[in-house]
């Protein structure tokens, strides 16, 4: 007497619940990935179309309050100002162990040329590579 499965088994692996589950993960990594903002100051970039391939490290923001004209300079978005004459001692300090020091200038577009030229000389003096920020055109 021999006794017959009714049911036979199934070597196949369903893909469905993998796929769901890949799509979600790539969902929640392109919403946290807008979330991300770099510049925590609101600055109005100057407009180009010139693309940079070089990584910058550390940034130097530059703020211009036009109601009392005055300046101040954040180093790598924080919040609280930095004098211009510690800014050097800032950069040497986060670049000195960098095999290529390379920063960036994030300059208000009512920021006056010269307070850009002072950042660029410090990269000089120091053989810094500087790349200046803008936005796109």
């Amino acid at each position: 007497m021999a006794i017959k499965r009714t049911t036979k088994v199934d070597a196949g692996f369903s893909m469905s619940s993998m796929t769901d589950i890949v799509f979600l993960l790539l969902i929640f990594f392109l919403v946290t990935s807008t979330l991300v903002n770099p510049n925590a100051l609101k600055l109005l970039l100057p407009k180009s179309t010139g693309q940079v391939a070089a990584k910058a490290t550390v940034s130097v923001s530059i703020k211009h309050y036009t109601d009392t004209d005055t300046y101040s300079w954040h180093i790598n978005g924080d919040k609280t100002p930095v004098r211009f004459d510690q800014v050097e001692d800032e950069l040497i300090g986060l670049l000195q162990e960098e095999e290529d020091p390379t920063f960036s200038i994030y300059a208000d577009e009512t920021v006056p040329i010269k307070e850009v030229v002072k950042l660029m000389n410090v990269a000089k003096r120091n053989h810094y590579k500087v790349i200046m920020a803008t936005s796109p055109e």
